[in-house]
């Protein structure tokens, strides 16, 4: 095992790292307003059709004008990737994965470029913003690690007068479809791993974050990746996506985003389509019902402590938010309480300011349909914090607590993908888990007990791809949390493990008779 160190993050108590990310933030700030170009072939293609940026914060603040991708430019970009393939497969593993590391490192210098970017693009606070930067090199740093360690395949058994090799070799081209809540991280990892086991990419990044896309291709060039090997082509999903998902030539899709469009795509990619040689491969992740359980026996203040902070983090837009809160009756009342008085005590504002912990939510859609669950919540329980939001400036909502919400109600059941968590009340720890297992997600579950055995159940018996132990249920460390999901949360691909390079690859046994 090649050694493998992630990413520290940076210590905001510092004067001169505040001082650091401000800063960054004037630079980027310089920039507003700019025009961006699609990437093809390393082409610069400027179109009169733009995506507009928004700052989520500063709703009317044009981040910038990105060109937007046509099916006509979408095919000059397949042809592109698909000639490009042919020389870039060939490439050695150590060349393709020096690459990485090269990127790797030039995002370190321009960490806190690319951190305050998102800031402003995607309203992420400081910290949270940080963190993604800093998963983003992760991803780099790891997946040119285990490239080096697949490069010579695996061993086989060889009998006397034959030599049995086996081996990998890449797939072609690769559409990569990369969300909006970690603009950077999984938009980065997904990229790289395509790229570093022989492939090439179409990157379509989110239509609200697409900047941050740009931004990274340009560390990539600098990096030494050939022209072609990544074609950087935002558009509409229903232009652009569904043509590049139906193309012959696509090899496979690399999608993160919501449950039903995940769907549609692997629906889409199932179809033989005239002139395709190949079943598409699918790799999705395509978000959570997260929950937490919290035990009789068990740290309250760590698990009131992990409930808020899973919640919150980022407006809960993350698919491995805590949605979902199953506690004891016994401690119920105690929970809720410190619950409440955590999330009264958060700051809300704009993320620029680096002591607010939560900002706002993603765009004007979502926060219609955030809000819309205000009704949902006083119907199926109780808010006994929150339960306000303000658009004025900003995508503002504010943390929302719903208490005595029933197992079966909406607010259990559905993604609502922004900072308000329901709360259910069961008799004992037995019951507690087959709630949480009662949706039609498996993306992450934690457990708060000091009970042996209760943690030893949950462990065989609460059914999600990340389960933790007595911490909260976001915040997976690319190399040491693999991450992904059962059920509608995907394919459980385990982005940051050890095999998810090889879901880009196909494998190969040559035998010799001597």
């Amino acid at each position: 095992m090649i050694p493998y160190t992630t990413e520290p993050l940076t210590d905001f108590s510092k004067g001169e790292n505040r001082q650091a990310y401000q800063e960054a933030l004037e630079e980027v700030q310089s920039e507003l307003g700019k025009d961006y170009p699609l990437i093809i072939g390393g082409e610069r293609i400027l179109t009169k059709d733009k995506i507009v940026s928004y700052n989520p914060a500063k709703k009317t603040e044009v981040v910038g004008n990105v060109s937007k991708a046509n099916q006509e430019l979408a095919e000059k970009a397949m042809k592109t990737a698909d000639e490009t393939f042919k020389t870039w497969s060939k490439v050695k593993p150590e060349v393709r994965a020096d690459i990485l590391f090269k990127a790797a490192a030039i995002t370190k210098r321009r960490r806190h470029e690319m951190s305050a970017l998102m800031t402003i693009e995607a309203g992420k606070p400081w910290v949270e913003a940080d963190a993604d930067t800093a998963e983003a090199i992760d991803f780099m740093e790891y997946y040119g690690r285990q490239m080096l360690e697949l490069k010579d395949g695996k061993a086989v058994q060889s009998r006397p007068g034959e030599n049995n090799q086996f081996g990998y070799i890449s797939l072609g081209v690769g559409v990569v479809i990369s969300p909006w809540n970690f603009p950077f991280a999984i938009m980065a990892g997904t990229t790289v791993a395509a790229v570093v086991t022989g492939n090439t990419v179409l990157l379509k990044p989110a239509s609200t974050t697409p900047i941050i896309a740009y931004k990274f291709i340009e560390i990539l060039e600098e990096a030494g990746l050939p022209a072609g090997v990544v074609n950087y082509i935002p558009g509409s999903g229903a232009e652009v996506g569904d043509y590049l998902v139906d193309h012959p030539r696509t090899r496979f899709v690399s999608f993160t985003g919501s449950r039903d469009v995940g769907l549609r795509i692997n629906q889409r990619a199932a179809v033989q389509n005239k002139g395709q040689l190949w079943i598409k491969r699918v790799i999705a992740e395509m978000g959570g019902k997260d929950t937490i359980v919290v035990d009789k026996e068990a740290d309250l203040e760590l698990a009131a402590q992990s409930i808020v902070k899973s919640a919150f983090g980022f407006s809960g837009q993350k698919c491995s938010a805590c949605s979902r809160a199953v506690i004891v009756e016994d401690v119920y009342d105690q929970v809720v309480a410190r619950v409440v008085e955590l999330t009264n005590g958060l700051t809300v504002g704009d993320p620029t300011d680096y002591h607010h912990f939560m900002a706002t939510v993603i765009d004007e859609a979502a926060f219609k349909k955030v809000t819309s669950y205000f009704e949902v919540a006083n119907e199926e329980g109780r808010i006994v914090a929150g339960g306000t939001a303000d658009d004025s400036v900003g995508y503002f909502v504010n943390p929302t607590v719903v208490v005595d919400v029933a197992p079966n109600a909406r607010l259990m059941q559905e993604e609502i993908f922004g900072p308000i968590v329901a709360i259910s009340k069961v008799k004992d720890f037995d019951e507690a888990i087959e709630v949480a297992n009662n949706t039609e997600y498996g993306l992450t579950g934690a457990v708060i007990s000091t009970n042996r055995q209760h943690i030893e159940k949950a462990r065989e018996e609460f059914f999600v791809g990340n389960l933790y132990i007595n911490r909260g249920c976001t915040g997976a460390i690319v190399g040491y949390q693999p991450f992904g999901g059962y059920n509608m949360s995907g394919t459980c691909s385990k982005a940051g493990g050890p095999d998810f390079l090889l879901l880009h690859m196909q494998s190969k046994s040559v035998a010799e008779t001597l």
